[in-house]
């Protein structure tokens, strides 16, 4: 396995106010359900993306995700395909928006 997945944005920024959220975000989520070896970070930050725009969030947990995936070696080539594909299937205007985020984040104007 590589690196191993670690977040502290639920504690610091919901740890007083609901603690049990920040915990399940930051124990659970990306402690256990990202660490866990069946599929590679890759491949589930790819995942986590799509769902993102399936769901229709492109706020700042989406270009987190973007992010993410570029850190984890998704190319740039890589990601306009797999928002083509995923634009077919949950919607054209999802796409713009995440493509609007990914240009960003690949550097592109």
């Amino acid at each position: 396995m590589g690196e191993r997945i670690v977040q502290t944005a639920g504690r610091a920024q919901l740890g007083e106010f609901a603690p049990m959220f920040a915990h399940l975000n930051d124990d659970v989520l990306f402690g256990e359900v990202w660490n866990d070896e069946a599929i590679d970070v890759k491949t589930r930050c790819i995942v986590t993306v799509v769902a993102l725009m399936a769901s229709g969030i492109t706020d700042s947990s989406l270009l987190y995700h973007l992010q993410n995936a570029k850190t984890h070696g998704v190319t740039k080539e890589e990601i306009a395909a797999i928002i083509t594909h995923a634009a077919m299937y949950v919607g054209w205007p999802k796409g713009w928006a995440v493509f609007r985020l990914a240009k960003e984040v690949w550097g592109e104007d």
